[in-house]
């Protein structure tokens, strides 16, 4: 059984930094992607960044240069720093991991609220 447990979110001022962190346990394909998705009230889910376990990175143009994805390898853990966070950033943020082995597997966390707000 694989599980994501995202940790990290919480209310932040316009211009400040969070820092997400996933930690993915179970059994999971060592060729993978590693990515952190999100959703805002009334809008669909859309990628924010992901890496693949050879560490290319990609990153939504609304979050370049501001947000930055890493990855631990030895301890499933994904993260995202997100720096200069706006009031746009407001979503709930989710974790997932993503894998092809005879098909392809693809998992969620449970999803963690991050709020920019003065």
């Amino acid at each position: 059984q694989v599980q994501l447990v995202e940790s990290g979110g919480g209310l932040v001022q316009p211009g400040g930094s969070l820092r997400l962190s996933c930690v993915v346990s179970g059994s999971i394909f060592s060729i993978n992607t590693m990515g952190w998705y999100r959703q805002a009230p009334g809008k669909q889910r859309e990628l924010v960044a992901d890496m693949t376990s050879d560490t290319r990175t990609n990153y939504a143009d609304s979050v370049k240069d501001r947000f930055n994805i890493s990855r631990d390898n030895a301890k499933n853990t994904v993260y995202l720093q997100m720096n200069n966070l706006k009031p746009e950033d407001t979503a709930v943020y989710y974790c997932n991991v993503r894998f092809r082995r005879f098909r392809r597997y693809d998992y969620w966390g449970q999803g963690t609220q991050v709020t920019v707000s003065s």
